[in-house]
């Protein structure tokens, strides 16, 4: 009996269009966000994550059938998913949402992805993400993602190898105690820590492919989700400044600036 041939891998790579990580942040007049009206990139650990799915088409070959990129957000953000067909995807999806609705909450993306998934003729087998986004720094989407879907899911990665025979990836993952390393069975949910790889610079014959790439545009309509977010942001503001520190001589003087500024030792 001859063995079963081993299916291609399919990669997906979900990606945030967000403000530079250049920008200083300031807080819109309306105090209601932050001004919006900057320079905007792809989210640095997405980035980390596109780079990391192209590493693995390098290192397994034709293993790899597939490489898609999927972004929730407004038109601008098909600029993002341009860069990630530059620097080596093969297609994107682009959840079209309106210039003026709010961003969507942790669980509603990671409610589209998985619809989107399930949308996915050949299916997928590998999602790859940042562990966050540096404008929320929420750091849920992967782990909501992993708990609907009921895959594997291995956060924080600095390493990433992926057995195509056994169907088993082997992650090392930064912990407070150092590195751990997780065999997870695919289908698997990775979000990408710093360590895990320095994203390549897009170069200009790719950029000009990538405009040629396919781009399918869908709206949460069409995936049967309601990305509206639960919660409400009442009001921003901008953290107080900082005063200058002062010195003192001795002990005794401490324990008087301290009583001075009203803190008084309690007992247990």
């Amino acid at each position: 009996m001859r063995p079963s041939a081993v299916r291609l891998l399919n990669i997906l790579v979900p990606v945030k269009r967000a403000v530079d990580y250049a920008v200083k942040i300031r807080v819109n007049p309306g105090q209601t966000g932050i001004d919006l009206n900057v320079k905007h990139s792809m989210n640095p650990f997405d980035e980390i994550a596109v780079e990391e799915a192209v590493r693995l088409r390098e290192r397994l070959k034709d293993a790899v059938k597939s490489i898609k990129v999927v972004t929730i957000g407004p038109p601008k953000s098909a600029e993002t998913l341009r860069t990630a067909l530059a620097m080596g995807a093969d297609a994107a999806i682009h959840v079209e949402l309106p210039e003026s609705a709010p961003p969507p909450e942790p669980l509603g993306v990671a409610t589209a992805l998985k619809a989107l998934i399930e949308r996915q003729t050949e299916g997928v087998d590998i999602v790859i993400m940042g562990k966050q986004a540096i404008d929320d720094d929420a750091g849920q989407t992967g782990q909501m993602l992993a708990g609907l879907m009921g895959w594997a899911q291995a956060t924080f990665a600095s390493k990433v190898e992926v057995d195509v025979e056994k169907k088993v990836a082997h992650v090392t993952r930064e912990i407070d105690g150092g590195m751990e390393e997780l065999r997870c069975r695919l289908p698997v949910v990775v979000t990408t820590d710093l360590r895990l790889n320095e994203p390549r610079y897009a170069s200009l014959p790719n950029i000009m492919k990538a405009k040629k790439k396919p781009l399918e545009k869908l709206t949460p309509a069409d995936l049967g989700v309601d990305l509206t977010p639960r919660l409400e942001t009442i009001k921003v503001t901008e953290p107080p400044k900082r005063v200058g520190g002062g010195k003192v001589e001795n002990v005794d003087q401490l324990l008087a600036k301290l009583k001075e500024a009203g803190i008084t030792a309690r007992r247990a």
